[in-house]
């Protein structure tokens, strides 16, 4: 098999992976770089050359794996699209929302790029996307020979799926994104045990190891003290969520500690594209099952907007604020929101997830209390007063539990990707040190390697 990284930059973003294996010639995700404008925020595909796709896996509906999908669909027609079940239901609702991002990029910033693709083109995609249900293979053939591939759930998010391939009694497994253990809306990861070739393996939480005795639960503990602890003392808590996933998760913690009286009734406030994602996540526990969430939860919780927000304001109605983005990247809600209550010291802004730190919620992640924090977009320079706490309820696999699971397999060959240097260096480190003989390769843009 040969691999090549289409994505342009050696980080999270763009993700796309052209495998070559025999014949055949497989794409796995097509994403959008949140970090770039335009062209730029593509995968290369001009690496794709004028040959034709036979398949095309889109392993979930976060844009770094889903965004640029209608430019494949546009350029390649005659591929085979698939996906699952669920990530079906959702793709048409997130690339609709990414033309409408891309045209206000396109008015702010002059980029006659934008957008890349129409609504017309999202239509396209979802004619072609072909909803699959999980550990069921399928095979397709080229010059008299087979290719077999089955979607295993990854849990991560809903709809989230790693793909295994059997060529010429051969097997090739692509994690995607992965996360093994439970969460309050999903279960784990249900991946196959079984002897493998080549592993294709995400690094995304490889540069930090896991707090020794902090938990899932325990976190999620830590989390609602903090807001029981921030609404007690007259405060707002704000945290900042990804629209897909850990919205729909958080709501469901709040709704859990409500039940068991460990939240105090107070005003819940949400906004931004998680709140239509929801609507799809009662639809997907309905028709597809395998997530644990009902719409039912917005009215136990009395969710209702969020008021207007005005930079150094803090917001007279106190409560909890749920608003994506969960990187507090500008024009957001959580953006907006932070703006008004940074300089509060009864206020607390809790990250529940990733932040990558050249985003403004990396950033006031690594600043110090009472440093100036510029929000750029109003212009507007807070000191950081409110509590800033993050807490490790990732959607991610910590970087043992993939270590463990690489090394179960057994594999001759391992690829690196989906992680920024220092994270695929710790992965890199490892597992050879637990094998030297095992061919380990970080995928770099552009570049093509044989395993």
């Amino acid at each position: 098999m040969q691999i090549t990284d289409l994505g342009r930059h050696r980080r999270i973003g763009a993700n796309s992976l052209l495998a070559e294996i025999g014949p055949f010639r497989v794409l796995i995700d097509a994403g959008l770089d949140p970090k770039s404008v335009g062209r730029e925020s593509t995968p290369n595909y001009d690496l794709l050359g004028d040959g034709p796709l036979d398949l095309v896996v889109l392993t979930h509906c976060h844009l770094d794996h889903l965004g640029s999908l209608p430019i494949v669909c546009r350029q390649h027609p005659e591929a085979l699209f698939v996906t699952s079940r669920a990530s079906q239901m959702l793709a048409h609702r997130m690339l609709r929302n990414s033309v409408n991002v891309m045209k206000r990029q396109r008015d702010e910033l002059g980029n006659v790029d934008l957008p890349l693709y129409t609504f017309a083109e999202v239509d396209e995609v979802d004619r072609a996307l072909v909803g699959l249900t999980y550990n069921q293979p399928r095979s397709i053939e080229r010059n008299g020979e087979e290719l077999t591939f089955t979607l295993h759930r990854a849990g991560h998010i809903a709809g989230a799926a790693g793909v295994s391939f059997v060529y010429k009694h051969r097997r090739i497994f692509f994690t995607g994104d992965v996360m093994f253990g439970d969460q309050a809306t999903l279960d784990g990861a249900d991946f196959p045990i079984e002897s493998t070739d080549t592993l294709v393996m995400e690094t995304t939480r490889g540069s930090k190891g896991r707090v020794p005795d902090r938990t899932r639960e325990s976190e999620v503990e830590r989390l609602i003290s903090t807001i029981s602890n921030t609404i007690s003392r007259g405060g707002c808590a704000l945290i900042p969520v990804f629209a897909l996933g850990r919205m729909q998760e958080i709501l469901q913690l709040l709704y859990n500690a409500r039940q068991t009286g460990d939240l105090p009734v107070c005003p819940i406030y949400c906004a931004g594209l998680g709140m239509d994602i929801v609507d799809y996540f009662d639809a997907i526990s309905r028709k597809v099952g395998g997530v644990h969430f009902r719409r039912s939860v917005l009215k136990q919780l009395k969710v209702q907007p969020p008021p207007p927000f005005k930079p150094g304001n803090s917001p007279g109605s106190k409560g909890i604020y749920v608003l994506s983005s969960g990187m507090l990247v500008e024009h957001t809600p959580s953006y907006h929101a932070a703006a008004a209550m940074l300089d509060d010291h009864a206020n607390s802004i809790c990250f529940v997830g990733y932040c990558d730190p050249e985003t403004p919620g990396g950033e006031l992640l690594a600043a110090a209390h009472n440093d100036s924090f510029l929000f750029s977009v109003p212009d507007h320079a807070a000191p950081v007063r409110a509590h800033i706490e993050q807490f490790d309820l990732s959607g991610h696999a910590d970087r043992d539990e993939l270590l463990q699971f690489a090394n179960s397999l057994d594999p001759r060959a391992i690829a690196l990707t989906h992680g920024d240097p220092e994270a695929r260096g710790w992965f890199f480190d490892e597992l050879l040190d637990f094998n030297p003989k095992l061919q380990v390769h970080d995928l770099l843009p552009g570049e093509e390697v044989q395993l």
